[in-house]
């Protein structure tokens, strides 16, 4: 799995079976599922890559769902040869697995009051993606441990998603970039204050666990950012592709108004 991602571990079934998210992806879930195979894909590059960003970090390089396919089904197809009698299913972001969740049970992080996985290398700044599998693995004991709970995040959540002890994704500036139709007027401030036309990274930028998070060894991420967008932009292959074009050119002329 190595070659597959950088950061991955293994987390039981068990630990999430009745916290499965509804969704037509849940159809896909091996019979008698044993094992949740989770891996990271850490996506922060540079800072130069970031110059005149008004888009997330996580949309500056290639869509992720292409490159975490790929890879685990790269693993996924290993394992099948090794053993053909299981059966081993990839998902990534259109998963019925809590995947923070899965990923703390895997030993790969804690959650963040801002409901995002926080890793000791990486911070907050990956992707994650899985492989279920009706094959029983070793699993080591994993203490669960939270984030140092400064506020941080918090206090600097400009849409105030961030609670003490919940997280709306309603109110998240974030969710509300990618929302279709018309914006409020304080939807339309917010962005505007923010300075972003898809995403928000302010929690993830003042939090301390991130600090030292490590650049991506990723090459699909490496050779791929594109970190600011104006109207007319190219959307195959990028995250904002999936909303259409309507969205992300709504979001541009709320920032030129």
């Amino acid at each position: 799995m190595n070659g597959i991602s950088p950061l991955w571990g293994i987390c039981p079934f068990d630990e999430i079976k009745n916290n499965l998210i509804p969704c037509r992806a849940k159809s896909r879930l091996p019979e008698k599922s044993k094992t949740v195979i989770v891996a990271c894909f850490p996506y922060l590059l540079d800072e130069a890559a970031y110059k005149n960003r008004n888009i997330s970090k996580y949309a500056v390089v290639t869509d992720y769902h292409e490159v975490a396919h790929a890879r685990l089904g790269k693993a996924a197809d290993s394992l099948r040869t090794l053993y053909p009698k299981n059966k081993f299913e990839v998902f990534a972001d259109n998963s019925p697995i809590p995947e923070v969740r899965a990923a703390c049970a895997a030993g790969l992080g804690i959650r963040g009051i801002n409901s995002l996985l926080i890793t000791e290398k990486y911070g907050s700044y990956v992707f994650i993606g899985e492989i279920v599998t009706d094959l029983e693995a070793d699993f080591d004991s994993v203490e669960y441990k939270a984030c140092i709970g400064c506020g941080k995040c918090i206090d600097a959540c400009p849409a105030k998603a961030v609670g003490k002890s919940d997280f709306s994704v309603e109110k998240c500036l974030s969710a509300i970039t990618q929302r279709k139709g018309e914006l409020s007027v304080e939807e339309e401030r917010l962005m505007k204050e923010c300075g972003c036309v898809w995403g928000c990274d302010i929690c993830q930028d003042v939090c301390p666990m991130n600090k030292n998070a490590a650049v991506t060894e990723i090459e699909e991420f490496l050779s791929s950012p594109v970190a600011h967008v104006s109207s007319g932009c190219e959307l195959e292959g990028r995250a904002y592709e999936w909303r259409g074009r309507k969205v992300i050119e709504r979001n541009i002329a709320i920032q030129t108004k």
